[in-house]
């Protein structure tokens, strides 16, 4: 376990001949836009400004009081309010191997005293031999430092902070993750030939929004 925690520090402070997780502390460069394919762009709100396609962890009544799309200045966005549980869509997918990096922006709009952890986004590459997926979970953590990992379980996914600190309060954030070699060097096997979706989780305590996810 200590030796997996310093391999991750490695590859995550650019140590070592890795390539994983890719500069995830670092702004998005518009330079490496070329090739990317939007999965989700949070532009098709139903009659509650809940996200189409997107469903509740738990209570679909909690998750559509907290988890919202909205529009600043003409980019559409997921406001999540303080949420309790992930919500999910299993309706986008794409082939790793051919789109292995994958890119979101997030913002923090207000956050509480010690709160827990910001957000996290879960892809999901696969499912196990009960169909459950897989996940990689990439943490904004509050007090975590970059390159803290958690290793999943059985029902549980390998936790990887990417990102640390309560700030910046109103600014987007860009980041850029190999999940695909990621996905192998959590589980030493090929993930499937589709990917299988995302989850999102904004923190207890927390405003965060989450803007386009795209793949590249």
């Amino acid at each position: 376990r200590n030796m997996l925690a310093t391999y991750w520090a490695c590859l995550l402070l650019g140590l070592g001949n890795v390539h994983g997780v890719v500069d995830a502390q670092e702004k998005f460069s518009p330079a490496s836009s070329a090739g990317l394919m939007v999965l989700e762009a949070f532009q098709h709100p139903d009659a509650k400004g809940f996200p189409q396609g997107w469903e509740a962890q738990r209570s679909t009544i909690t998750a559509h009081e907290t988890y919202t799309i909205q529009k600043e200045e003409g980019h559409f966005f997921l406001s999540a309010k303080s949420a309790n549980q992930r919500v999910y869509t299993k309706q986008i997918t794409w082939d790793p191997k051919k789109h292995p990096v994958l890119t979101w922006r997030w913002r923090i709009k207000s956050v509480s005293e010690n709160p827990d952890f910001i957000a996290a986004v879960y892809p999901s590459l696969d499912v196990d031999l009960m169909f459950i997926p897989v996940n990689t979970k990439y943490v904004w953590s509050a007090t975590l430092p970059v390159g803290s990992v958690k290793e999943g379980g059985m029902f549980s996914s390998t936790e990887i902070v990417i990102r640390s600190g309560v700030q910046p309060i109103g600014e987007w954030i860009e980041e850029r993750v190999n999940v695909y070699q990621d996905f192998l060097k959590i589980h030493n096997h090929e993930p499937a030939p589709q990917a299988w979706g995302i989850s999102l989780l904004g923190g207890p305590g927390v405003d965060v929004d989450f803007g386009s996810i795209q793949v590249q």
